[in-house]
């Protein structure tokens, strides 16, 4: 998927959502993993430009009640909480929707860019029956080191022990209002590696 601006409005980042987790789930199913029967932690949306996440971001957040923005691998990152979960399947809602901008070095796809599931205490043991079919973990925080899933259209899909939410709890943080992290870039509309945009597959 590349980057439309439309996508961040309710209506159609709901829709883009439905058929993203089909999508998603329908690959973990070839590679033997059941997604379908866990909750969804969030939706990682990506954008190319900061300028484009500032606008993201508002339209997100005019539907959401509380966010948390902190800088991480050198840009901030929201994580929004939604109003109204985002329906997706049989009882599957996405709660919570992960922002992130440029930069980076690596690419990524733009727009809906990965799916957190939340194994729960069987993270161990979900790592270990699945190894693999996975493609690598990230150890983020001493209560976030998710799996993942790399996918040929550079999406993924990641297995947390506990919802990415929860974990800001964790570890001190507290949705309670929008608050935005005081940082800019040099260049607002400076782009990421990204397909379609100058980088090899």
């Amino acid at each position: 998927m590349t980057w439309n601006p439309a996508i961040a409005g309710r209506e159609q980042l709901a829709s883009a959502a439905r058929e993203f987790y089909d999508r998603q789930s329908a690959r973990c199913a070839d590679l033997g993993i059941d997604a379908s029967g866990y909750p969804i932690s969030h939706l990682a949306v990506r954008v190319p430009t900061w300028r484009e996440y500032v606008a993201a971001r508002s339209e997100i957040e005019s539907y959401a009640t509380a966010n948390l923005e902190n800088v991480w691998n050198g840009r901030p990152i929201s994580k929004i909480l939604l109003a109204e979960p985002i329906e997706v399947g049989d009882g599957v809602s996405i709660p919570l929707i992960e922002l992130i901008p440029p930069f980076h070095q690596r690419v990524y796809a733009m727009g809906l860019e990965h799916l957190g599931f939340v194994v729960g205490p069987d993270h161990a043991a979900f790592i270990e029956r699945h190894r693999d079919a996975l493609t690598g973990q990230q150890f983020q925080s001493p209560v976030c080191m998710p799996v993942y899933r790399l996918f040929d259209d550079y999406t993924h899909v990641k297995f947390y022990e506990t919802g990415l939410g929860d974990v800001c709890i964790l570890e001190g943080a507290r949705f309670d209002g929008f608050h935005h992290a005081d940082w800019s870039p040099a260049d607002p509309d400076a782009g990421p590696y990204e397909l379609g945009r100058g980088e090899a597959a």
